[in-house]
């Protein structure tokens, strides 16, 4: 009885590091404020089935050293819990990382695992008790090790593929994490003991930890890019109220005494823009390039009656794509404001081809351009051009190249890549 003591005492001692972990990551995930309803669920489940997988390997280890023949069942129960739970902890961690309906089939091979681990109640295909009490594998007593083995990588495999766009340092966590994991699994393998905590268990734990962390460094980093997005769109609100808005009030009320019936038409195409600009800055995917495009023509049609010199012609060859909105406009507004707006004929054009690999949208004005390296960097309209740049980037993985020369104009060009332009 002392010596079984003894063995409970020092698994405990073994237990503690990883259950006050484990506790540690339960508060932190129920108190993170970046982390969805459904994320926190799914690590909480990982969290509990890891905190049952710890005691429940303590009292086998407790039951395999008494030795007892009537604790036979018991341990076959508790060794199979353990078997097919390891599977199922890295299927709930692919839930983390892959929002997908097709997940669910990644559920498939645990089950699997758990009908085969199921036999050991009545047959010793995986492993059995035998009379002395000795824990023995059978043919199938790795079925466990190579399930798990399959769904870690394809949980590598959809980490890495989701936040490509990671820095090499922060890329590591999550292979670090299964070849850690890689590592316990293949020791226990060396073991032929069941009720002892295994270095996959102990290694699952704390990758979890650094996993839920590393997880909480991409949640930070989402959120701070759409804020910054937003600020971005707030900062190209503000720009667009003071020289257009007011300036177009302006000569509506001039046109009302000259003109009562083109103020007309300007109010209402000036309606026709507040309500198509309003829309599209709601407008979080992507929207028809004719959708974008109506809208710019809008913009331009107010502008040209204030700068009657002004013109704006488009050839269109292709315009079945989707683009992010208020893609175009700010760029025939930049170059309306500080291009072709001081020229006697100043000429914007508008066209669009479908390339090979992409579909390209150009934006050409004959206005007085600008060098380089004599680039305002706190202009407004410049801050909305960023602001267009990344959107391309991260929601259609457009590019776009601004090519400028002093006296002869700018020419903004726009590549779609082809199977890019959906949502």
């Amino acid at each position: 009885m002392g010596y079984f003591s003894i063995e409970l005492q020092e698994q405990v001692n073994t237990l503690m590091l990883p259950f006050l972990a484990l506790i540690g990551l339960a508060f932190a995930v129920t108190v993170d404020p970046y982390i969805k309803k459904q994320t926190r669920r799914i690590l909480l489940a990982v969290d509990v089935i890891e905190l049952t997988v710890l005691v429940i390997s303590c009292i086998s280890n407790g039951l395999e050293s008494a030795r007892n023949p009537g604790y036979v069942i018991p341990r076959i129960a508790l060794s199979v819990y353990l078997y097919i739970m390891r599977p199922a902890i890295i299927v709930l961690l692919i839930y983390l990382v892959w929002d997908n309906p097709r997940r669910c089939f990644f559920w498939i091979p645990a089950v699997i695992n758990l009908l085969i681990y199921l036999t050991a109640f009545f047959k010793p295909w995986t492993f059995y008790i035998s009379a002395d009490g000795d824990f023995i594998r059978g043919p199938l007593g790795y079925t466990a090790h190579a399930t798990s083995l399959l769904l870690l990588v394809s949980q590598l495999i959809i980490t890495l593929t989701k936040f490509g766009r990671i820095h090499g340092t922060e890329r590591l966590v999550p292979i670090a994490n299964t070849v850690i994991i890689l590592i316990g699994a293949f020791m226990d393998s060396r073991c032929q003991q069941s009720g002892t905590i295994s270095f996959a268990e102990i290694a699952t734990v704390f990758c979890c930890v650094f996993y839920y962390i590393w997880l909480h460094l991409q949640f930070v980093r989402e959120h701070e890019h759409a804020l910054m997005a937003e600020q971005r769109i707030q900062i190209m609100i503000s720009q667009i109220q003071p020289h257009f808005l007011y300036n177009t009030l302006t000569t509506i009320q001039t046109l009302c005494l000259e003109n009562p019936r083109k103020a007309a038409a300007i109010t209402e195409r000036f309606a026709t823009y507040l309500r198509q600009n309003i829309d599209s800055l709601s407008e979080s995917s992507l929207i028809p390039f004719r959708k974008e495009l109506d809208h710019t023509l809008v913009y331009a049609q107010i502008e040209m009656e204030r700068f009657p010199h002004v013109h704006l012609d488009y050839e269109i060859e292709d315009e079945d794509f989707l683009i992010p909105a208020l893609t175009i406009q700010p760029l025939v507004e930049n170059a309306i404001r500080h291009g072709v707006r001081g020229n006697t004929r100043g000429q914007i054009d508008i066209s669009t081809n479908l390339l090979s690999d992409c579909h390209e949208i150009v934006i050409q004005d004959n206005g007085k351009g600008f060098s380089p390296g004599n680039l305002p960097a706190k202009e407004g309209s410049h801050i909305g051009i960023q602001n267009v740049r990344e959107r391309l980037q991260r929601l259609c993985s457009g590019t776009m190249n601004i090519e400028s020369s002093e006296g002869h104009g700018t020419r903004v060009t726009i590549h779609i890549p082809l199977g890019k332009e959906n949502p």
